[in-house]
């Protein structure tokens, strides 16, 4: 391991609430927002309508986490995939690996005071989205800027907007649909249902690159992996009465029953960690829609986590990112 400079990376996700508790506290995070909720004299009625809004959701949701453990498990799956990479980084620099959660703990500013007495010389910022979008991979990275401005933290410091097209990622998506491909019986036609996390029509109409990032992930995946299997591409997670992308997760199911599909395999496109979105709104949720609109064999393809390709794919950045050596 080379010991020459010391590097800092942190690794930056949604969040999810870690007890029952925590599930109101974390929604209003969410609904506070500015980067998500923004309209008019947004600075004054933002909060007011933000506890009201995690209020009411909080009602809803309860019962999703309470089907899946009670909580949240992103926490201790990035914490995971944050332990992995920094063991891989550390063969060749001396890395340490951060996780900040933007709307649960560790908080940004948590780990921004952590950051300040790690002696590092310099940090890699890298946003587990692999499609950038300003709701996401932007907001934790304007947080970070604020709190970290705040923190008075100066280190020179590099940004991985996204990895939407890595070849080590993207191989570690194949990985995972082949193996899920396994759970069907050979030669039974499977039709792949690509779902994305949606954002409202008029953040991509404004300019945000997500929704072609995502069909361009899909694009590269199906090329790779070379199946003969027919394809969809749809979204999920929406939230309030606006316009989202579309088609819909549901919607979709829908056309595929009434197309006498029988065999679907769920692909969490834009996921790379499971949380209640995989493993309520898709494995749940969805599941039982599919049943009941008579689809047979309805799978779900985990999300990468800690797979090692996925591990490599982000070492791979953060080396490349941070121009680190390695040996041979």
């Amino acid at each position: 391991m080379s010991t020459g400079r010391r590097l800092g990376v942190v690794l930056f996700q949604l969040g999810g609430p870690d007890s029952f508790e925590a599930i109101e506290p974390f929604l209003y995070n969410l609904f506070s927002d500015p980067d998500i909720i923004d309209f008019p004299f947004a600075r004054l009625a933002r909060r007011p309508l933000a506890r009201l809004a995690a209020r009411h959701r909080a009602a809803k949701v309860r019962k999703h986490y309470a089907e899946v453990g009670g909580k949240s498990p992103i926490i201790e799956l990035t914490r995971a995939q944050a332990r992995a990479l920094e063991r891989e980084l550390r063969t060749v620099v001396d890395a340490r690996v951060f996780t900040a959660m933007r709307y649960w703990h560790p908080l940004t500013e948590e780990v921004v005071r952590e950051v300040q007495g790690g002696g590092f010389d310099e940090l890699v910022l890298l946003p587990l989205y692999p499609q950038y979008s300003r709701t996401t991979s932007g907001s934790s990275l304007n947080e970070w800027g604020r709190q970290s401005a705040r923190a008075g933290l100066e280190v020179p410091t590099k940004v991985i907007r996204d990895f939407y097209r890595q070849p080590l990622y993207i191989e570690a998506v194949v990985e995972r649909i082949d193996s899920a491909l396994e759970r069907f019986p050979a030669g039974v036609p499977v039709t792949l249902v690509f779902s994305a996390h949606g954002i409202p029509q008029d953040v991509v109409e404004a300019g945000d690159p997500y929704q072609e990032q995502v069909e361009a992930t899909a694009a590269l995946v199906l090329e790779c992996g070379g199946w003969a299997h027919p394809y969809r591409l749809c979204y999920q997670s929406k939230v309030g009465p606006g316009r989202w992308l579309q088609p819909m997760l549901l919607a979709t199911l829908r056309e595929l029953a009434a197309r006498g599909e029988r065999n679907v395999l769920v692909i969490p496109i834009a996921f790379v960690t499971d949380h209640v979105e995989t493993l309520h709104e898709i494995d749940i949720k969805a599941r039982a829609e599919a049943a009941e609109l008579g689809i047979r064999q309805f799978e779900l393809m985990p999300a990468l986590n800690d797979s090692p390709r996925f591990i490599q794919a982000l070492a791979e950045l953060v080396r490349k990112t941070a121009e680190v050596e390695v040996p041979g």
